[in-house]
């Protein structure tokens, strides 16, 4: 029941926030994209494929051409997060956190103790140690940005956290052969859960609006400005 109510809907909020600029001197072949003026190459393309499918514990040969799209589209919303974590004054994430991020990453392959095995898995994406940092440092700071742009807007009663104890931590705790648990123990859980879920709405309300106001030019070579870059 705990890993049920644990596994928070910060989907979407990783996958926007999963990529880096290529660092200087890398050889680049092409723009891919311009948002609002600022180019996404096409390394920064490849790294992002890269880094999503490292973080996520997929090989890169499992790759498809829809991903990579995504991936693109992807770019361009962390992009335009970018540009307000610019004009907006948070704490930013510490050693400390960027540290435990990455060895939370670091469970995802087998002998994760073994610094050969790890730097060896690194290789295989393309990464090494310091970049990850890097990319994951950034990646919690845009959540930071989100989470102190849209919390405080997000308001769950009693009523919303009952309706989901009942109609859907219940039945699954059943359906397991576990016991019951009193609403009042996972309350705190279950508004937290509605939290994060209404986030993510609001998330994906709040890049559209970003959308509408930026000048997106995209891969296919066709522009916009306003909508998802095509």
């Amino acid at each position: 029941m705990n890993n049920q109510l644990s596994t928070l809907a910060w989907t979407a909020v990783l996958l926007v926030t999963s990529a880096l600029p290529a660092p200087a001197g890398e050889v680049i072949d092409r723009i891919v994209a311009t948002v609002n003026g600022h180019i996404i190459l096409q390394s920064d393309w490849e790294d992002a494929v890269c880094y999503e499918a490292f973080t996520t514990g997929r090989a890169l040969d499992q790759v498809t051409a829809e991903d990579r799209k995504a991936a693109l589209d992807r770019l361009i919303d962390q992009e335009l997060l970018r540009e307000q974590m610019r004009a907006s004054d948070f704490p930013h994430a510490t050693d400390q956190e960027v540290d435990k991020r990455v060895q939370e990453i670091r469970q995802q392959y087998p002998g994760p103790e073994a610094s050969t095995g790890w730097q060896s898995a690194l290789a295989r994406y393309g990464l090494n140690e310091g970049e990850l940092k890097n990319r994951v440092a950034l990646q919690l700071d845009l959540m930071r940005l989100v989470d102190a742009r849209l919390r405080p807007t997000v308001q769950i009663d009693s009523k919303s956290i009952e309706s989901y104890y009942n109609q859907e931590l219940l039945p699954q705790i059943r359906q397991s052969g576990a016991k019951d648990v009193p609403l009042a123990e996972v309350t705190p859980k279950i508004k937290e859960l509605l939290t994060q879920k209404r986030m993510n709405q609001l998330l994906t309300a709040w890049l559209q609006s970003l959308r509408a106001g930026s000048e997106i030019h995209s891969d296919a070579g066709r522009s916009s400005t306003g909508g998802r870059a095509q």
